[in-house]
């Protein structure tokens, strides 16, 4: 009997420690899964560098082949773009990428596209897994085809600009030790600008720094270099590439929305009238600002899934959300932090003026970071909040968002963990002083 911890499988993806949480005869039951689940007959697989990734592809494409899939077509270390795009625009059937994104070191998993572009969840898969089991499964020989993707895939991420408008522009480059190592420099010999690497070495250890973007710790080292040298901006990604923050030419890290906001811009002027999706975490500025400039704004989910599928279903250009993630229509609606580099670099060279400017007029408002608070009944405390704010407008799109904004110039959202006994609390005013007072009144009344 294989022991099968149910939280591994998650709202988006599936992700849990090597090798207890996630092993080889997991990998296996996957793959049977997916391939049941799907139906599919062909399957895209691609890794990162974290460790077990090899003994994880392995075994997970032995359960894809007892599961019925006749054909794996494995794209080897690639950044989890390159999965998007062989299913997206290279027409294979589903595809599998191998990483726990940013994740501490200790973590694997898999992010999952069936058919039709259709993210399939890691909740899905549960149901299917505890009905299999290993005894009396006979492995099948499959066909396993090696492609290399990066020309065509960086072809790809090229046609989203003109390398021509681009400036000899000076960046810092974070890696992070993770995919961008591989794809960044082969990426830079279309482009004119000049790069300084930090961290390009691939290693499942993070030496240098931890893989989340968003972790202080990850900050430091490139804030410090781009003020060093002078530079005109960098990025910083996590291990699977997916998620991109951008720095400013002052070392300050820009809140993803508000590049969210430089992008949609940028598609607007384009395509008038479009439709972008972001969460419902975002600032107001993105919605006000998008209304202005004649776009449609799709509020969504909190989840990188949820506005792709927003994003999706309104026939959208693009979206994005504060984690990070950016995703785009023609790039199969899959989010693609190389395509947001490409286009920030021929939006900063279009502007002439530094980043630091640029963003200025759109922090207009002021924001607290993401509070988390654990408790102890996570709906009995969403009631608690529904109550008490019960005079306001309120959404239950994801969580409990509370909008005050017209009349008194805030609002706020408290959403549940979608992984532990946690409350997620953002807020928003016009004023700090509101802010600051709101913040105090809904973390005491969240832990009393």
């Amino acid at each position: 009997m294989i022991k099968i911890n149910p939280k591994i499988f998650k709202a988006y993806d599936i992700r849990g420690i090597y090798p207890t949480d996630l092993n080889a005869k997991i990998a296996f039951l996957i793959g049977m899964a997916f391939a049941k689940k799907t139906g599919t007959k062909e399957v895209v697989v691609g890794r990162d560098m974290r460790n077990g990734g090899s003994i994880l592809k392995n075994n997970l494409i032995k359960g894809l082949a007892a599961g019925g899939v006749e054909k794996i077509i494995d794209i080897g270390l690639v950044p989890i773009d390159g999965v998007y795009f062989s299913v997206s625009k290279l027409k294979y059937q589903t595809g599998i990428m191998i990483t726990a994104s940013h994740n501490p070191k200790e973590y694997n998993g898999f992010k999952m596209i069936g058919k039709n572009l259709k993210v399939i969840r890691g909740v899905e898969l549960l149901p299917i897994i505890k009905k299999l089991t290993l005894q009396k499964i006979v492995n099948k020989k499959i066909k396993i085809t090696k492609k290399d993707i990066y020309a065509a895939h960086i072809k790809h991420i090229l046609s989203f600009v003109n390398t021509k408008n681009i400036k000899p522009l000076k960046v810092v480059v974070d890696a992070g030790n993770g995919m961008a190592g591989k794809m960044i420099p082969k990426l830079e010999k279309y482009l004119p600008i000049k790069i300084t690497r930090m961290n390009f070495k691939l290693d499942g250890n993070f030496p240098a720094h931890p893989s989340n973007p968003l972790d202080p710790k990850s900050q430091i080292s490139i804030s410090k270099k781009i003020k060093q040298i002078k530079a005109d901006f960098g990025i910083i990604m996590d291990g699977d590439t997916d998620r991109l923050f951008f720095v400013d030419e002052q070392g300050n890290f820009i809140a993803a929305d508000l590049t969210l906001l430089l992008l949609a811009k940028a598609f607007l002027n384009k395509k008038p009238h479009s439709a972008i999706a972001y969460n419902i975490i975002c600032s107001k500025i993105v919605e006000e600002k998008i209304r202005t400039w004649g776009g449609k704004p799709i509020k969504t989910a909190v989840g990188f899934v949820n506005v792709a599928e927003g994003l999706k279903k309104h026939q959208g250009i693009m979206g994005g959300e504060l984690s990070a993630h950016y995703s785009f229509k023609d790039n199969g609606y899959f989010d693609s932090g190389f395509i947001a580099f490409v286009i920030m670099l021929e939006l900063l060279s279009e502007y002439n003026q530094p980043l630091s400017k640029i963003i200025k007029p759109y922090t207009k408002y002021f924001k607290s970071p993401e509070i988390n608070t654990p408790v102890a009944d996570v709906k009995k405390k969403l009631a608690v909040i529904k109550k008490k704010y019960k005079q306001y407008k309120q959404n239950y799109l994801d969580g409990v968002t509370v909008d005050n904004w017209e009349k008194g110039g805030w609002w706020f959202n408290v959403r549940p963990s979608n992984t532990e006994p946690l409350l997620r609390l953002t807020i928003e005013a016009k004023k700090k002083s509101d802010l600051d007072k709101l913040r105090k009144k809904l973390v005491g009344l969240i832990k009393k």
